[in-house]
């Protein structure tokens, strides 16, 4: 995969067409069933694909139109997870609302593929590499009420091993970018301490292609900001792991680039834009924000990104938040 110096991505979803589905909390509610199902969601797919190569995005995903969230659509492929029956819990710190969620019942096994023929639909459908993204072990317990290990890290030890099968199929498939999303790692850094490094080492076991881990604090939907848990010291640590690099947001949170001068030789995505339904910001005003960034990361391994998933807003504010990411990238490859 060879991709430009400053190159453009997002973070894997974008909105749902309204002939799909309704999103509310960041779920997404299908309107078909069975076969008219799966024939929207190729459809949706391609769109999403075509419209992200017309946009002129270097590295592309999915769009994830088949998923009903970022993490069920996964879980879904293990056993030991009972997504009938949720319970109602508290999620990422500060977070107020409870909210449902799987529950978790049993041992946990990769059962069968998760995402591995959505790859391949993708795949298909461009010329272009291709990102697909997974929860993280962290993340994965936050948003699950665990009935059965009472041990996070063996919990974590199990999830991480499962999500190591689907990362090793995915990459046979020919996927290009794989990502770990961990918003959780930024609101526990005892826990990333304790077992959620070593949890994020298991999930690579045998990777080779570039690996990002999305240390984001989940604001797709433009919630309140919770940045008392900061990035230097996560960072300090998962610089000791093997992840090939980071998907840090700094459109909303405000943080100076220079904490990203500990993170060399490792690939950065760039959160340079506000995922929620806020207007698209002037391009010269992030251009000047990338530029501060490039003082301490090549242009090699910067990448430009919204600071989380651009699901929840319309699709015309998506489509034009991501090629404000191209216009940026342009102008400053104009000037490298």
């Amino acid at each position: 995969m060879q991709l430009p110096p400053i190159a453009t991505t997002t973070i894997g979803s974008f909105p749902r067409p309204s002939w799909l589905a309704s999103t509310e909390r960041s779920r997404a509610n299908f309107r078909l069933e069975g076969p008219a199902l799966k024939e929207a969601q190729n459809d949706a797919t391609a769109l999403s694909i075509f419209t992200q190569e017309r946009i002129g995005l270097d590295l592309l995903s999915d769009g994830e139109q088949r998923r009903t969230g970022f993490i069920n659509h996964i879980l879904a492929a293990f056993d030991g997870i009972d997504l009938e029956h949720e319970a109602v819990k508290r999620i990422y710190r500060r977070r107020e609302q409870p909210r449902p969620v799987p529950r978790i019942v049993g041992k946990i096994k990769r059962r069968t593929p998760a995402i591995v023929e959505d790859l391949r639909f993708a795949k298909a459908q461009t010329a272009k590499p291709i990102k697909m993204d997974v929860p993280g072990p962290m993340t994965v317990i936050d948003s699950t009420l665990d009935e059965f290990y009472k041990d996070e890290a063996a919990m974590a030890m199990d999830v991480a091993a499962a999500l190591n099968e689907e990362l090793r199929d995915l990459q046979s498939a020919g996927c290009d970018v794989l990502e770990i999303d961990e918003p959780a790692m930024t609101r526990y850094h005892e826990k990333v301490f304790e077992y959620g490094a070593r949890a994020l080492d298991r999930c690579l076991e045998g990777i080779h292609v570039p690996t990002i881990v999305h240390l984001c604090y989940g604001y797709p939907g433009g919630a309140g900001l919770q940045h008392e848990y900061e990035y230097p010291e996560l960072l300090q640590e998962l610089m000791k792991t093997k992840i090939g690099g980071f998907a840090v947001e700094f459109a909303r949170s405000g943080y100076d680039p220079a904490v990203l001068s500990i993170c060399k030789g490792r690939v950065i995505m760039f959160g340079c834009v506000d995922p929620g339904d806020s207007p698209v910001p002037a391009v010269a005003n992030v251009v000047e924000r990338v530029r501060v960034a490039l003082k301490y990361i090549e242009p090699k391994n910067l990448w430009l990104a919204p600071d989380c998933g651009l699901m929840t807003i319309s699709r015309n504010l998506a489509d034009a938040k991501a090629k404000l990411l191209v216009d940026v990238a342009r102008e400053i490859r104009r000037t490298l």
